[in-house]
């Protein structure tokens, strides 16, 4: 089984104290991939990212090397590299964790990804809150400008590239890559429409590149031990190693570097120790609060894309919430509601309207004032928002709620007959 052998890279120097460090991840070959990208045409470190089968790991799962590829290559225009590190979806921490132990790596990824497109200005994006976290990153790029692996004619080659960090101001809608791009831009974050897409009018009317942090902490890896390395590690089109991370009803929640396709039950049992007391699980948010909810006896299957997709979920960040028969599964959907309607920009009526409308009937029904009815209005709303909105807020937010009304509609009418919350509204608070 792959996971017997697995030997944990993208977390490897995290391991160590002063991870965070320039001394500590040049032990560790730390920028000798960069070294080696110098050495290729651009186009040879795109064809290598594509072969791998390496998917963004921000939640779309959208292939690196063919969204690379799309930058167009006779352009006067200058191009740009962002990186997502506004990871501010509920239930997911593992991009904060790479910022915070092994800032290095993630900047050797933006480096050479900015190299792959032709780039000589890269930007992180990172969400307000992570303020440790920003001091860390600020460090590590004075550290790497220092020792030249930033700014002008990086390690002697002919390319020049600047890393500047930019700190968000706490808003969930920024983690969309156009309205990260607007809130670069100095604007308010409203997702763009598209056509055209930021690989053709990206930031500041130029060629851009969004990318996660975890995605581009894997191009490094890819570099420097192949292509044929990363794809051999995981189920066909889910290739790499992922780092999982798991919170909610387990005895070890963390976050811990596994294949792709490992088995969720493996993932909570094995890894994170099984849920407390020995108690069933109930029901599990696989990918971040946006993703539809399993329910316990549907956890037997593998952490990936295409699985999950089949699954009727999402695989989302590979960040599973686990919970057990403890949870009010009415008031595990009203906070996740809750969420969204405070973090929707407002920009387009079904998700402005239909978030609030969400909520307030998911609220009545936890608070006993619920009717069989209001199951029917909610289902109709999540259909009325979904894929009418400009970006996916619309479908994040809607995907959970449909999911728990159609999962547990058991218990949401047990609150609408009883008139009360039966488990007092569980542990979820």
């Amino acid at each position: 089984m792959l996971t017997a052998t697995f030997e944990p890279v993208l977390t490897k120097t995290m391991q160590y104290p002063e991870s965070h460090t320039l001394e500590v991840y040049r032990k560790h070959g730390g920028y000798e991939a960069l070294a080696m990208a110098l050495q290729k045409q651009p186009d040879e470190i795109i064809d290598m990212v594509k072969r791998s089968g390496l998917r963004g790991r921000g939640g779309a799962g959208f292939p690196t090397g063919t969204k690379w590829g799309f930058v167009p290559k006779s352009t006067d225009k200058p191009k740009y590299m962002c990186v997502n590190a506004d990871e501010s979806e509920p239930g997911a921490f593992k991009d904060r964790l790479i910022c915070q132990k092994d800032p290095h790596q993630l900047l050797e990824g933006t480096l050479i990804g900015s190299y792959a497109i032709g780039a000589n200005r890269a930007y992180i994006y990172i969400r307000g809150e992570f303020a440790h976290e920003a001091r860390l990153l600020e460090r590590a790029i004075e550290e790497a400008r220092t020792a030249g692996f930033i700014g002008r004619n990086i390690l002697g080659s002919s390319w020049s590239c600047e890393v500047t960090m930019y700190v968000g101001a706490g808003a969930y809608i920024c983690g969309e890559e156009t309205g990260l791009i607007e809130s670069l831009e100095g604007k308010r974050g409203w997702p763009r429409l598209k056509p055209p897409f930021p690989a053709v009018v990206g930031l500041f009317g130029c060629p851009t590149v969004v990318n996660n942090v975890e995605t581009l902490a894997c191009v490094p890896h890819i570099v420097k031990l192949g292509w044929e390395w990363f794809s051999s590690i995981g189920p066909e089109r889910n290739s790499g190693p992922k780092l999982y991370g798991l919170s909610g009803h387990v005895n070890r929640p963390g976050v811990f570097e596994l294949p792709m396709g490992i088995s969720l039950r493996e993932l909570i049992d094995e890894h994170g120790g099984g849920v407390p007391g020995g108690r069933p699980v109930k029901g599990v948010i696989p990918g971040g609060a946006s993703c539809p909810v399993l329910r316990g006896d549907e956890i037997d299957l593998p952490m990936d894309f295409d699985s999950l997709t089949r699954a009727g979920s999402l695989f989302g960040t590979g960040t599973p919430i686990v919970m057990d028969d403890t949870t009010c599964m009415v008031r595990a959907a009203w906070i996740t509601a809750r969420f969204f309607a405070h973090e929707s920009c407002g920009q387009c009526t079904p998700c402005r309207e239909g978030c609030g409308w969400m909520q307030r009937l998911l609220w009545k029904i936890e608070t006993g004032e619920g009717e069989e009815r209001d199951l029917d209005t909610l289902l109709s709303i999540t259909d009325q928002i979904e894929g009418n909105t400009i970006c996916a807020l619309g479908d994040a937010a809607a995907w959970p709620t449909r999911g728990f009304a159609k999962k547990f509609r058991e218990e949401f009418l047990q609150h609408i007959t009883e008139r009360r919350c039966p488990l007092g509204g569980g542990s979820l608070h």
